[in-house]
């Protein structure tokens, strides 16, 4: 029997909780997987899966046995890329995950020279807004946007995420500029169902450690997709709070309008980032390092995005 062989097997089977799965996982047939169980359960001379029509769990022994070889091999698997990495150069395939919106617009734009600086990495990307398991679908990095909540994960803060209120200049036409949030009260706004409830939270602009004051706003649309709460605003359907990263182009060429111009709007009080999270090892593998540096390095301490609230203004005809 190939010791490490079956133990990877049992490691795999274990975190996705089925034989196909973990043969997909590996590249290797679902027999095979089967055989390297088998043989270490004789080995070990103890059942270590309960098994079912609805898939595999771990019984008593198993749960011990995964909870001493899933860290022997994840150390082992830091230590092989520690070791590559003191002669190589970054390379191998990244698996990363991204939010649709922000990777279409802030990483896609910059992948190429990525590519061209790192030769030896290869990029397979998923873009989705969902929140993927890292570990089970062994993912390398994702890109987060929010605040975390999985506390068994490396992160490194990208940016800052924030949001400014606007509408388009057809909108503001026809029913007038808010100036206050309590003017928002007599406005369409327009709501994402993602964000925590049907209220906006305002202080003064450039007054951090002013209090948050809660603002009710309703609207007669509600959206999942943050690309179709940018479109509608757009469209003049009413008024939005959007992350400065998805607007700042629009707001640039005069296709929305910060409104309460004076007022910091945000959909929450909670202080959110945009994050590059990992799972966590001893050691950070150099593709994903190097990852992470490079946009870091592209996004700065203050990332081209996050415009001055003045920049957003139209200066007064005299």
């Amino acid at each position: 029997m190939d010791y490490f062989a079956a133990v990877r097997t049992f490691v795999r089977a274990a975190e996705l909780g089925s034989l196909t799965r973990a043969a997909q996982e590996l590249s290797i047939k679902t027999s095979t997987v089967s055989r390297h169980l088998s043989e270490l359960e004789a080995d070990l001379r103890i059942a270590l899966f309960n098994r079912s029509t609805r898939g595999l769990s771990l019984t008593e022994g198993g749960k011990v046995f995964y909870a001493r070889v899933s860290d022997v091999l994840a150390q082992l698997n830091d230590a092989r890329e520690a070791t590559s990495s003191l002669n190589l150069s970054p390379s191998g395939v990244l698996r990363v995950t991204m939010p649709v919106s922000f990777g279409r617009k802030h990483i896609m734009p910059y992948l190429g020279e990525f590519m061209d600086r790192f030769r030896n990495i290869d990029v397979d990307a998923t873009f989705t807004d969902d929140v993927v398991n890292l570990i089970e679908s062994q993912i390398d990095l994702g890109i987060r946007i929010g605040e975390l909540r999985d506390s068994s994960l490396m992160a490194r803060r990208l940016a800052a995420h924030s949001h400014v209120a606007c509408a388009a200049p057809a909108y503001i036409n026809a029913r007038g500029m808010p100036t206050t949030p309590a003017a928002l009260n007599a406005h369409a706004c327009l709501l994402f169902s993602r964000s925590l409830g049907n209220s906006w939270y305002s202080r003064p602009l450039g007054e951090p450690s002013a209090k948050w004051e809660k603002t009710a706003v309703t609207g007669r649309l509600t959206l999942s997709d943050i690309d179709a709460l940018m479109s509608a605003a757009e469209s003049g359907l009413g008024v939005a709070a959007l992350p400065t990263w998805l607007a700042d182009e629009a707001l640039g060429d005069g296709r929305l309008i910060h409104v309460c111009p004076a007022w910091d709007i945000q959909p929450t009080t909670q202080e959110a980032s945009i994050w590059a999270v990992y799972p966590r090892k001893k050691t950070v593998s150099s593709k994903v390092r190097s990852f992470i540096d490079f946009f870091a390095e592209k996004f700065g301490d203050a990332p081209y995005w996050e415009r001055p609230a003045a920049a957003y203004l139209k200066p007064e005809k005299t």
